[in-house]
């Protein structure tokens, strides 16, 4: 797969489906990881195109969905200081803690901003100086990288104004609650392949060693 096109080429969609189709002999229930791949999956309806004895279960990828209220708790109060502008990706804004969102902090006058980089809360404390910027910095193995990108870029600025709260969340230990809870039901996983790319797949490798997959 090389271009866009490519991607959305319906014949290859459903070759892939009738290979699927074909290679199913009893029932599966598989989890897929990404909040991504629930996205597509949904959106294109895909899982309408599967057999019927595969099972999609939407699985715990978002990091929207796995950070700890305690953490949306912290991010309230740190945004409802005067003297901070608070950034965030925008699909955390909505996300309740135990009393408020950060929405609500942003109508209530604090200076909540949506951004779309880390490396924009960079700038934003570059450009103020005299205001202390926080970057809500949350989200799994793939969005690490940039975060870290971004604190390292403004300490070789030397900025003192630019801070992160961090909620970063790792996908192997969340697949391993998963199999280890009483009431699973998961017999397989379709892996985040973008965590893998900057992952790898050792960490993965344990998680067959130590579940037997039962059948239902």
């Amino acid at each position: 797969m090389k271009y866009v096109d490519e991607y959305r080429d319906a014949a290859a969609v459903r070759q892939l489906a009738d290979a699927i189709r074909a290679a199913t002999g009893r029932p599966w229930s598989i989890m897929e990881i990404c909040g991504g791949q629930t996205h597509a999956i949904l959106r294109f309806a895909l899982d309408e195109m599967l057999p019927r004895e595969i099972t999609l279960i939407h699985g715990p990828g978002c990091p929207v969905c796995v950070t700890p209220i305690e953490m949306i708790d912290k991010a309230v109060v740190i945004a409802g200081r005067p003297e901070v502008i608070f950034c965030s990706f925008g699909d955390m804004l909505r996300v309740p803690g135990s009393r408020k969102d950060l929405f609500t902090v942003k109508s209530e006058g604090g200076d909540v901003r949506i951004v779309y980089s880390p490396m924009d809360a960079v700038a934003l404390a570059q450009k103020h100086p005299e205001r202390q910027v926080v970057f809500f910095a949350v989200g799994f193995e793939t969005t690490a990288p940039a975060n870290a990108m971004a604190v390292a870029h403004a300490a070789r600025l030397g900025l003192e104004n630019f801070s992160a709260l961090v909620s970063h969340v790792l996908v192997p230990p969340a697949m391993r609650a998963v199999l280890a809870s009483p009431e699973n039901r998961v017999q397989g996983f379709l892996a985040a392949g973008h965590v893998c790319t900057v992952t790898g797949m050792r960490e993965y490798e344990p998680l067959p060693q130590s579940f037997t997959c039962r059948s239902w």
